[in-house]
């Protein structure tokens, strides 16, 4: 079992991007699956292109994308993408698509092909805040996360695959007044019992993850 798990480059004038942070400190073996470490740039275009070319060279059997999405509370392991790019800041290279397609001949949305229920069970019964989120933006994030899942309908249907955002750390959020922010050791600690759950689980569980708004 192989697992490419990819992090951002900071981005939005931080410093430090924590999914990176949180990559890079992950296992390199996680419960019986080996873990290819990947850093992707905050970039449209560029970000699945990079990611395409670490899936053709490593073809592993699960695919999982991390960003950071300051004054979250949580790990949210994403459900769904949309094939729009609507960019509110630039990307690191200055580009700012605005009501853009990602893919002409894409779906409008893409479903995670994850376990994500089961993968959310897993990181609180451990107690590592975690919920299924319903919206992955309309940044970079969604547009790395709809590209993986356009590739994997079109080109890779046994792997399994989607997108994780995770909050701020302590250090981004010093001038943030009371801006959520979880520790770096227990956001690592977190994406490794998402591994777990998204490794063991074939199909997901029947749980309720929904919200009223």
């Amino acid at each position: 079992m192989k697992v490419l798990i990819t992090g951002f480059d900071p981005f939005g004038g931080e410093k430090i991007n924590p999914a990176w942070e949180a990559v890079k400190r992950m296992k390199e073996e996680i419960y019986g699956a080996n873990i290819i470490k990947v850093q992707i740039p905050t970039v449209f275009g560029e970000s699945i292109e990079k990611l395409k070319q670490a899936i053709e060279m490593e073809k592993p059997d699960i695919t999982l994308c991390i960003g950071q999405a300051g004054g979250r509370f949580e790990l949210s392991v994403e459900r769904v993408a949309i094939n729009q790019d609507d960019a509110r800041i630039p990307d690191n290279k200055g580009n700012q698509p605005i009501d853009t397609p990602i893919y002409e001949d894409g779906e409008n949305a893409y479903f995670a092909k994850l376990p994500i229920k089961a993968m959310v069970k897993e990181a609180k019964e451990n107690n590592i805040p975690a919920a299924v989120s319903n919206t992955a933006g309309t940044f970079v994030c969604n547009h790395i996360m709809y590209g993986l899942l356009y590739n994997i309908d079109k080109n890779y249907p046994d792997m399994k695959g989607g997108f994780i955002h995770v909050p701020f750390i302590s250090e981004q959020i010093v001038d943030k007044k009371n801006t959520p922010y979880m520790s770096l050791e227990d956001m690592t600690k977190g994406l490794e019992y998402l591994i777990k759950a998204a490794v063991e689980n074939e199909e997901d569980i029947k749980e309720t993850g929904g919200k009223i708004c």
